[in-house]
């Protein structure tokens, strides 16, 4: 019997799937929360405050996390899909990929927590 163990390539699937959702879900509260517009600004304000608790902030930064990291593996599963070469280096791109994010995204998330950090 056969276990597939997963790798790279694995994970690169599971986390662009995981973040397609995640960007997917805020879309969907995004549209609800500009509808809201139609109700009057008393229902678009009240529901709109929410976003300045220290949980949305978090929220927030995940979001950011999940479009980068989706943006960057595209570009990846681009490179694979139309570059004859491209399944040869799958596994040095995902590498490429995950180094790209974490020089992005670390003084991203940095900036948006500095408010919660009192810097």
């Amino acid at each position: 019997m056969t276990v597939y163990r997963g790798a790279e390539g694995m994970w690169a699937w599971a986390l662009h799937r995981i973040a397609g959702v995640a960007v997917f879900l805020f879309l969907l509260v995004h549209i609800a929360d500009t509808s809201l517009i139609g109700w009057g600004p008393k229902y678009y304000n009240m529901f709109v405050k929410w976003y300045s608790l220290p949980l949305f902030r978090g929220a927030e930064i995940m979001l950011a996390a999940a479009v980068l990291f989706h943006a960057l593996n595209g570009v990846r599963i681009m490179i694979i899909d139309f570059w004859e070469g491209g399944t040869a280096i799958q596994r040095p791109l995902f590498y490429a990929v995950v180094g790209v994010f974490l020089a992005v995204f670390t003084p991203g998330a940095y900036i948006m927590l500095r408010p919660l950090l009192g810097n």
